[in-house]
């Protein structure tokens, strides 16, 4: 059995959640979510309807070790969705470096960050990108969307561990190194 699978799915008041054949949606006060699971996995509600149940789609196949990969998986994205639509994601960059700086310029998100041009990145939809001086939140209800953005954000100008220019998460340390030692 999968441990983490096993575990019921919580739905909070104001969630709605409706279970169409394999697709699940998920309506929240800050947004909707829906995904299609795989046909190895089913989702139910627990007998008292307060929560999700994931569970193996045959006893047959709950022994098999990527059905258990893909029970645990659902149950932790399904869990990921009730999450967002309730309280959303959040991930904080920030822009280190002289005469950088980031805006946010209709759906694109503008970097100055060295190079001869503006580098563009358009906003995916569903995300909510604000900047404030050097530091650039994206917000969004989908975990995923949020964390695919602010890589791709990052993968602009990656931080370099000599002088620690660069696009960084908020939260990131980067270690710096010495150089080169000139002579004597």
């Amino acid at each position: 059995m999968s441990r983490i699978g096993k575990k019921t799915i919580e739905v909070p008041k104001g969630v709605k959640v409706s279970i169409n054949g394999r697709t699940v949606s998920i309506e929240g006060p800050k947004g909707t979510l829906s995904f299609e699971h795989r046909p190895e996995v089913k989702v139910g509600w627990t007998e008292d309807e307060k929560g999700l149940v994931v569970d193996a789609a045959s006893e047959k196949k709950a022994d098999d070790r990527l059905t258990k990969a893909y029970w645990g998986t659902t149950r932790a994205l399904l869990a990921n969705m009730i999450k967002g639509v309730t309280d959303g994601y959040e991930k904080k960059l920030e822009v280190v470096g002289v005469g950088w700086t980031a805006n946010v310029s209709g759906q694109n998100l503008a970097l100055k960050v060295g190079f001869a041009n503006v580098v563009e990145v358009p906003i995916p939809t569903g995300l909510n990108v604000s900047v404030e001086k050097q530091l650039v939140t994206v917000t969004g209800t989908d975990k995923q969307a949020v964390g695919q953005f602010a890589a791709k954000v990052r993968s602009k100008r990656k931080p370099e561990p000599y002088n620690g220019k660069g696009i960084k998460y908020f939260d990131e340390v980067i270690k710096k190194k010495q150089g080169k030692a000139f002579g004597n």
